[in-house]
């Protein structure tokens, strides 16, 4: 892992989705350059593991139990990470899901849990932050987890493309308005990274492509990388970084694609 010492020093973050995976190692991360990070989760007990971890190696951190499309919780836990923490310099809305199925057999029930989880859930933590971001024109970050999806199709995953394409509307309509008051927002758009969501989409695809779950790999995740490599979650984090930590709004407004080369814009 880079240096990252200080970068982020006195801020503090709320990233959702941040038990596991990319929000967990994002946080690790932001807490190792000096940043306070909320760790929100529906998972209580991971989003206090990742939190006790942080403030093990000397950060500070807070566990917080948060369903991002339930506007209460969501309200509920950024009072409860600035009560402890302190005003939010920075949102990573991170918690998203996958489910695949080609639209004919998608079940509406799972498309309109999909995008409540990661339209909803961007809305509405994006609308509890800037209590802390307006507050004084004091400002800040907002970084969305998009998906080289919010750039291209692929087939079963119409509502996963549809939410990630929309992350680019939301993000660039937060830019303009929060521009004059010192917010920035940016969507990072990975490619295929190697999470527990992701090996859970491998065996899915190979039933419904009815090839075998290396051909998923090799011929369908990884078919348009330039070296067959998964973006890895610290790839993911040290971008994070250096947008949250950008020092002015030269930079908002931006979806910045990290895939191996398998998506380019």
């Amino acid at each position: 892992m880079q240096n990252t010492s200080h970068q982020l020093q006195g801020k503090t973050a709320l990233i959702t989705g941040a038990a596991s995976g990319i929000g967990k190692n994002m946080a690790l991360v932001f807490a190792k350059a000096g940043c306070a990070v909320a760790v929100a989760d529906m998972n209580q007990a991971g989003a206090d593991a990742t939190a006790k971890e942080i403030v093990a190696a000397g950060g500070k951190a807070v566990g917080v139990a948060m369903d991002v499309t339930s506007e209460e919780q969501v309200n509920a836990g950024f009072d409860k990470a600035v009560a402890a923490l302190g005003p939010i310099d920075i949102l990573v809305s991170n918690a998203g899901i996958q489910i695949v199925n080609p639209i004919e057999n998608f079940a509406f029930s799972d498309w309109k849990k999909l995008l409540a989880i990661h339209l909803d859930g961007a809305f509405l933590t994006t609308k509890a932050a800037l209590k802390s971001m307006y507050k004084d024109d004091r400002g800040g970050v907002v970084i969305y987890m998009g998906s080289v999806h919010s750039h291209e199709a692929s087939k079963l995953k119409s509502a996963y493309v549809t939410a990630k394409h929309g992350l680019l509307g939301l993000a660039r309509v937060l830019a303009k308005e929060g521009g004059p008051r010192g917010v920035r927002s940016h969507v990072i758009c990975p490619g295929f990274v190697r999470t527990p969501l992701v090996d859970k989409q491998i065996p899915e695809q190979a039933k419904e492509l009815n090839i075998t779950e290396e051909q998923v790999i090799k011929n369908v995740m990884l078919k348009d990388t330039v070296d067959g490599e998964f973006t890895t979650v610290d790839d993911v984090a040290q971008l994070a970084l250096f947008l949250a930590a950008f020092p002015t709004a030269a930079l908002t407004g931006q979806s910045v694609i990290i895939s191996h080369g398998w998506c380019m814009q």
